[in-house]
């Protein structure tokens, strides 16, 4: 019962408050303690949970490394539950076949005796598995929650009786394992294992939207009464898993798959608004960070400004105001520089004020672009490096390093300290390869070709400006394809989604459960994202700040 009000209270509290989460998770980590080792296994249910209180805290501070290990136990208790599931249902099946088999009147009696045996080793097997969990025959019938009905083994109770109530389906929880893995393995750049998981979550979700009735067409004021809330839940899950597909596809350069995935955010989103109302900020924010992705910078801005008109988080709109800064900055021009100091002066003053790692790299590194345009060359490294210092201490966000890493070496070129410059660029070039972010490749590639035609070193500087124009063929390549897809003008057009206006009956009806707006209150995961494709690498790194004019905060 302790436990259960534990959870309830971690569950329902403001995640701004640190020390109260902290004291809600430690008080259940000492009752998961108390609890008979040889028990534990009983308790599944309440396995998972705390472990996912966990991540969920280590995430939103962005604390990865001690989020792994916790990480790591979740996987280890899915499999390995998904493998003793599966040897139920074979053993459950088999023994089916041979009770019917026994029923026979004309059965040998050699023959019967045989059969008579191996239905003890089978029956003794599933006695061994269902005492070891809860998955006893109970839990192998159809159950509901709340009104949905669950197939069999989709139940994950917390704990044996009196506390056998259930946080979420076994699916639900299960998909949710996956995200985490997706989201502690994608800054890292482990790609093909974030997509498989990503893969696999999905299918589990849209799996249990069609069991809900959810097909194509669907509306959210179509929904059963019994089945809204949990509707919500999986779609929330889903818009987290395509979320993290479109910061994977645009990292790597995969614009043509990131505009398939924002789409389909789009489009869920439209079917569901109520639901989903808090994706809208985020659907724009990937907007903004899709449209910078390709060099177009003042829809990208457009989009990044309205996401934070969206949204009521401080720490969204600072992040949304420093993406949307960066933007202006590779436009270039007079008004647009205007326009970023306009919005990352008042945020950046007021860092302080704002929790989160995420957004103080996010804000040091929008300053720090400011303060090399007004040519304060070692304020502006001290301000980069510190943000360095974050993104790899605390982040783990390889293409945030690499990013900070270029554009230091191209500061540290201005200062003439072409030793470091040169060191500096040829780490980031390297995370650049390994995330396949080519952007982010041709802007360090740039900045060394401009570094070794100041050595007069022709030799490297062929070898390397080479390498330059052979990612930039392959970039435009890529852009193109992105250019000429239908969805390309619906993604970048200065225009806020519109959802369809319903009768005022069905919206009535659609918000007269409370429930409907579902948030799991899982830490987001965009991180900065600025590859430029190299007509705005020029841009941002140029130094002669003179001609544009400096403006003082």
């Amino acid at each position: 019962m302790f436990f259960a009000t534990a959870i309830l209270h971690v569950h329902l509290m403001q995640w701004d408050d640190e020390n109260s989460v902290l004291r809600s998770i430690s008080q259940c980590d000492r009752v998961w303690e108390s609890i008979d080792p040889n028990r534990r296994g009983q308790c599944l249910g309440l396995l998972f949970y705390n472990e996912l209180l966990h991540i969920f805290y280590r995430l939103r501070i962005c604390d990865y490394k001690n989020a792994a290990h916790h990480v790591d136990n979740l996987d280890a208790a899915m499999k390995a539950d998904m493998q003793k599931m599966q040897e139920i249902q074979q053993l459950s099946s088999e023994l089916d076949a041979l009770n019917q088999s026994l029923s026979r009147p004309d059965l040998p009696s050699r023959e019967r005796s045989a059969l008579a045996g191996r239905q003890i080793k089978l029956q003794q097997r599933l006695r061994s598995l269902e005492d070891s969990s809860l998955t006893g025959k109970e839990f192998l019938e159809p159950s509901y929650f709340g009104n949905a009905r669950q197939a069999w083994g989709d139940k994950l109770v917390l704990a044996p009786s009196p506390m056998d109530g259930e946080w979420l389906p076994k699916s639900a929880v299960y998909a949710l394992v996956d995200l985490m893995v997706v989201i502690l393995g994608r800054p890292k750049g482990l790609f093909k294992e974030c997509m498989q998981r990503i893969q696999s979550g999905m299918q589990t979700i849209q799996d249990a939207l069609l069991k809900l009735g959810i097909t194509d067409g669907v509306r959210e004021v179509d929904l059963q009464h019994s089945a809204i809330w949990m509707a919500g839940v999986y779609l929330m899950l889903l818009m987290q898993f395509l979320e993290n597909k479109v910061a994977v596809e645009l990292t790597r350069s995969g614009f043509v798959e990131a505009q398939e995935a924002l789409v389909q955010m789009k489009n869920w989103f439209i079917r569901f608004p109520t639901i989903l109302q808090a994706c809208e900020s985020m659907i724009e924010m990937l907007r903004g960070q899709y449209a910078h992705s390709v060099g177009c910078y003042s829809e990208a801005a457009f989009h990044y400004v309205e996401a934070a008109k969206i949204t009521e988080s401080k720490s969204m709109q600072a992040m949304c105001h420093a993406y949307a800064a960066v933007s202006y900055f590779c436009i270039g021009d007079a008004e647009s520089s205007s326009q970023a100091i306009d919005l990352i002066g008042p945020v950046y003053q007021m860092k302080d004020t704002i929790n989160g790692v995420r957004e103080e790299a996010s804000l040091h590194f929008a300053y720090g672009l400011l303060l090399m345009r007004q040519q304060d060359f070692q304020e502006a490294r001290n301000r980069l490096a510190k943000g360095l210092q974050i993104a790899h201490n605390h982040m783990g966000n390889l293409q945030l390093v690499s990013q900070y890493l270029t554009i230091l070496g191209n500061l540290a070129l201005a200062l003439h300290d072409t030793v470091q410059a040169r060191e500096i660029l040829r780490s980031s070039l390297t995370l650049a390869k390994k995330l396949y972010d080519i952007p982010t490749q041709i802007w360090a590639l740039s900045v060394l070709t401009a570094l070794y035609q100041q050595l007069g070193d022709r030799g490297n500087e062929m070898e390397n400006d080479e390498y330059r124009r052979k990612k930039l063929d392959e970039l435009q390549k890529r852009l193109a394809d992105a250019y000429s897809s239908i969805h390309h003008i619906e993604l970048i057009s200065k225009v806020k989604l519109e959802v369809q206006q319903f009768h005022e009956l069905d919206i009535k009806r659609a918000m007269a459960n409370q429930s409907m707006s579902v948030n799991l209150d899982i830490p987001e995961s965009i991180g900065l994202s600025t590859p430029l494709p190299v007509q705005s690498s020029s841009r941002l790194v140029d130094l002669d700040g003179g001609r544009r004019g400096k403006r003082k905060i």
